[in-house]
């Protein structure tokens, strides 16, 4: 394994300031500092950018890639607020205040899960700072079911969708990283990660407390992000316009869009055989491949 892909990414901080609340956005800073950036790529929900070294770093060859830490998650501070929220417009809004701290060309924008959805919502609203969206498993459901969410009772129903339960019942407090790391691997949602992957997961998933560490994703605003779904990532995908290339799991898949999607002939889907949500983690190869011929 070459220098690049043992070397860590430097570490940056961006101020934002929106209505959401104001705090520092962590950054992860792959490949050559000196040129623009090619590439950012953003985390699923209850993860961090530092999960996803082992699948950005080999592309620092030849891209330069940004990686953030969303609103509640990793090293980012910015503060997270759970009465009243709906939607993904907060992490939307936080990344347009990243692309408009860009000041090279358009830039791939891409994301696993929650965030592909929420690069996809970004991406609408700063069409002229995307070149393109790569999509890993987004969290897309179909037009009728996002039509649902709309409604009020539907949002008052939120609590009782299984994956906000789960999140609520998730193990918060560990006494060491040593703990944390044999408590997940190969365990949940972890299961058949390289155990390299879930140890970048703690790097950045574990915060110090007092005694112990605790999660730096608070099972409280992961809950929040499963149930909060009133956002619409089809208008999303029609107000960018530009080229769109998913890839949909093939099984307990996150994204409802069909390959040929009506009304948004610049989406492109297609389905990674024998992968699940999480073939970001388990085939590495393919997402990479998918994020690079995209930049390049």
């Amino acid at each position: 394994m070459d220098a690049i892909r043992l070397s860590p990414p430097r570490r940056l901080t961006l101020p934002i300031s929106n209505r959401w609340g104001d705090g520092d956005m962590a950054v992860l800073d792959f490949g050559d500092p000196k040129r623009p950036v090619d590439l950012v790529f953003v985390h699923a929900n209850g993860f961090n950018a530092m999960t996803y070294r082992s699948l950005l770093a080999p592309l620092a060859n030849s891209l330069r890639i940004w990686a953030p830490d969303l609103r509640g998650h990793g090293k980012s501070t910015l503060p997270t607020r759970l009465e009243g929220r709906r939607n993904w417009h907060d992490h939307r809004d936080d990344l347009t205040a990243l692309l408009d701290a860009l000041d090279g060309p358009p830039v791939i924008l891409a994301g696993h899960s929650m965030g592909g959805t929420s690069s996809t919502l970004a991406a609408a609203e700063r069409p002229d700072k995307v070149s393109g969206l790569v999509l890993l498993d987004p969290v897309i459901w179909s037009r009728l079911t996002v039509a649902a969410f709309q409604l009020p009772l539907l949002d008052r129903l939120s609590s009782r969708i299984p994956l906000v339960k789960n999140a609520l019942k998730r193990r918060a407090v560990f006494d060491s990283r040593e703990q944390a790391m044999a408590g997940y691997t190969g365990r949940g949602a972890f299961k058949g990660w390289p155990e390299m992957m879930v140890a970048d997961y703690l790097v950045d998933g574990l915060t110090e407390a007092d005694k112990g560490f605790t999660l730096s994703c608070r099972p409280e605003w992961e809950a929040a992000n499963y149930g909060s779904q009133s956002h619409d990532p089809w208008r999303a995908l029609q107000r960018f316009g530009g080229p769109v290339r998913i890839l949909k799991a093939e099984t307990n898949s996150t994204c409802s869009v069909p390959a040929n999607p009506r009304g948004l002939p610049h989406v492109s889907v297609e389905t990674v055989e024998g992968g699940n949500h999480f073939f970001p983690m388990l085939r590495a190869d393919v997402a990479r491949d998918a994020l690079f011929d995209a930049a390049v």
